[in-house]
């Protein structure tokens, strides 16, 4: 059995996996570069701190 499709729901297929179609993969990326989805993360991130290799 595989797991549901996270865009619509119906069963993923294995050459879009975890999809079901190129379409709902597609809209999982538009989804991203919108901003629509945000990793969470601190202020002060200490393990990538800002680089300083340019000057303001």
């Amino acid at each position: 059995m595989s797991s549901p499709c996270p865009i619509c729901g119906k069963p993923a297929q294995a050459e879009t996996r975890p999809f079901c179609s190129k379409r709902c993969a597609d809209v999982d990326l538009q989804r991203w570069l919108s901003d629509r989805y945000v990793v969470p993360g601190g202020q002060d991130d200490e393990e990538n701190p800002p680089s300083t290799d340019f000057d303001n």
